[in-house]
């Protein structure tokens, strides 16, 4: 046990120094103290003009800006980052008033308020917004540890020896599903998570059906009456999850800043189910009454009599006590709405919100958890009887910013470990409905121990003449990667551009509409490749769409082809991001019916995988040099 909890004060270390590498980041590019720096750096919006007030979901004042200028530059602001609200009229100096964003674009911000009033200074003119750093998810990953380092023989400590291979996992043997719509292996894990009396552990490599898997365990735990808590790393994967049990017919609530959820969603969310309880009427008649008191109370002056006070303090105490029972009658219909939800569907951090706080749900499920943070993993554990963990270790990692966090594993999510302690205990899901057996070929080898088969459904199935499977190589091409101005990101227009006459002869060759996938692990190289397509017109069928991004943008998705540009090209044979192969494996396995790698055999042949997929290339013979496009 004291092995244990040595562990977790060393978790507890290492989340110090990420926490600590986060802040030196943020003040190294937001510690400027001029307002005209602040804004070329996309940190500060100024000056703003007021376009709306108002009070949102807990009486929590909102307001509305629009640029007073319009600089046609970028910014930072994101939906759900933390800001601070200043001014600089000289008559209030120094007042200042922090809040969340709901969303921001080039014309327009919403900011929600932490006040309880909006401030008197705010539609004065000279308002600016500064973005700051936000370290709530740091403080709900601390005290998740630390409740987990003090459980003691409760359910929370339970579920920790449990994961941490001190206890023996629970079964019963009682409930064998019996599912047509599942292969073997998927059925094997729906009936690993209900028998399971404390942890599940699934492993989903891609293409496997996880979700599908998953959404069919939880229906099934619903109708037992069991209560879910359902929560991924991202908004995007939770989302996703909250979309498909709605669709099975389960009363899914998703909880979270409502900016940052897909629009079609907000029907599930807390602010979209409220306005269907009885109560609504009653809440909105005493959110009403509370805003004109307010606005009476705004008639007065800075520069006014006792009497005037006096009556200025009455009518803001009167809109108080009319939000106050507001939120009392507001809280009583959340409480109801997640009493009869059947599932509860969150980000990890998000299950640390208010509403959510003092629950306990029967289930906890962690989708992605190989791409979670182990401390943020245990922030809905600790709120749950049972945790079912699903992921595949062999993809995306989570982003660790510390270099020495990292090295002393931080990036070992909480499954990784449970999957070392517990080893054979995983659920592998074994059949792949995404690719063809060629493309999958090779990362079954590496990652998998050749354990996955392709589905006879797709297992063949290829655009018509060509080979689902390329190489090609840029080695003596001259094609030597560059620094963006800053020195950040990496790009290689040579290989951009050998990408883009490959596709171009593709396109003539194409005999229906297709999806394409351009990946690159390097943003600048991402920025290159949109101009080069936006530049050289590149015609594909009717009704093909091409995305070009990142290989963290594509975790999830899945294209008829993908490109993935490798930019690393120097005479040193450094790789530095490529050496995490599990992003690799993402990328080359969103592909079903082609897949194209380039990139410079000469640089990357020196580390184990790009050796091994070298040989592999070779063998099959799917190598084909850069040479071909250079013209």
């Amino acid at each position: 046990m004291s092995e244990i909890h040595e562990q977790l004060r060393q978790l507890q270390s290492l989340l110090q120094l990420e926490k600590e590498e986060e802040i030196q980041r943020y003040e190294a590019y937001a510690g400027k103290t001029g307002i005209k720096q602040r804004k070329a750096d996309g940190l500060c919006c100024y000056p703003l003009k007021v376009k709306e007030e108002g009070y949102g979901l807990g009486d929590r004042p909102f307001a509305i800006f629009e640029w007073a200028q319009s600089s046609g530059k970028s910014h930072r602001f994101q939906a759900g980052q933390t800001v601070r609200l200043f001014t600089e009229q000289l008559r209030f100096e120094g007042e200042t008033c922090q809040g969340v964003v709901h969303f921001a674009d080039r014309q327009r911000m919403k900011v929600t308020l932490y006040a309880d009033e909006h401030p008197e200074w705010l539609d004065h003119g000279k308002t600016g917004v500064d973005l700051l750093l936000d370290l709530n998810s740091y403080k709900e990953m601390e005290i998740a540890v630390q409740k987990v380092l003090l459980a003691g023989n409760e359910r929370l400590g339970q579920l920790r020896d449990t994961l941490y291979g001190v206890r023996s996992a629970q079964f019963k043997d009682d409930f064998i599903p019996k599912l047509p719509h599942l292969n073997a292996s998927q059925q094997a894990a729906v009936s690993k998570i209900v028998n399971a009396e404390d942890v599940a552990l699934v492993h989903g490599p891609p293409g496997t059906g996880k979700t599908t898997t998953l959404t069919a365990a939880i229906r099934l735990l619903a109708h037992e009456g069991q209560q879910l808590l359902v929560c991924a790393p991202g908004n995007a994967a939770t989302d996703f999850l909250a979309r498909k049990l709605s669709d099975e017919g389960l009363n899914v609530v998703r909880v979270g800043n409502l900016s940052r959820i897909d629009e079609a969603l907000v029907p599930l969310t807390l602010e979209g189910k409220i306005g269907l309880q009885p109560e609504y009427k009653q809440i909105k008649q005493f959110k009403k009454r509370a805003e004109e008191f307010r606005r009476m109370a705004g008639k007065y002056k800075r520069k006014f009599g006792p009497g005037e006070r006096e009556q200025r303090r009455l009518l803001y105490r009167e809109a108080k006590e009319m939000a106050k029972e507001a939120i009392r009658i507001e809280d009583h219909a959340i409480d109801r709405i997640l009493d009869e939800a059947h599932v509860v569907a969150t980000t990890l951090v998000g299950s640390a919100n208010k509403w959510l706080r003092d629950r306990v749900f029967s289930v906890a499920v962690v989708d992605e958890a190989a791409q979670a943070m182990e401390p943020a993993t245990w922030i809905p554990i600790s709120r749950a009887q049972k945790v079912v963990l699903a992921g595949d270790p062999f993809q995306l990692p989570p982003t660790i910013r510390s270099g020495a966090a990292a090295k002393g594993g931080l990036d070992q999510t909480l499954l990784e470990k449970a999957m070392k302690f517990r080893p054979g205990e995983a659920c592998l899901l074994n059949v792949q409905y995404r690719m063809h057996q060629n493309i999958m070929a090779f990362p079954n080898r590496y990652f998998y121990d050749n354990a996955l088969q392709a589905d006879p459904s797709v297992a063949d199935r290829a655009l018509s003449d060509e080979v689902p499977v390329e190489f090609m190589d840029t080695a003596g091409c001259g094609f030597d990667e560059k620094q963006d101005g800053e020195g950040f990101s990496l790009t290689n227009p040579g290989e951009a551009d050998v990408l883009m006459k490959h596709l171009e002869q593709l396109g003539t060759q194409l005999q229906g509409p297709v999806s394409v996938g351009v990946i690159a692990p390097y943003k600048e190289q991402v920025v290159r490749l949109r101009e080069r397509w936006e530049k050289n017109g590149i015609r594909l069928t009717p009704g093909s769409l091409v995305d070009i991004m990142t290989v963290d943008a594509f975790q999830g998705q899945e294209r008829d082809i993908i490109y993935l540009s490798l930019v690393r090209s120097n005479e040193k044979g450094q790789i530095g991001f490529l050496s995490d192969v599990r992003r690799m494996n993402v990328a080359m396995t969103r592909a079903r019916k082609k897949l194209v790698v380039i990139g410079d055999s000469a640089t990357i042949g020196s580390h184990r995988f790009y050796r091994k997929f070298l040989e592999f290339a070779e063998q099959e013979a799917l190598y084909r040099s850069a040479w071909e496009f250079v013209v």
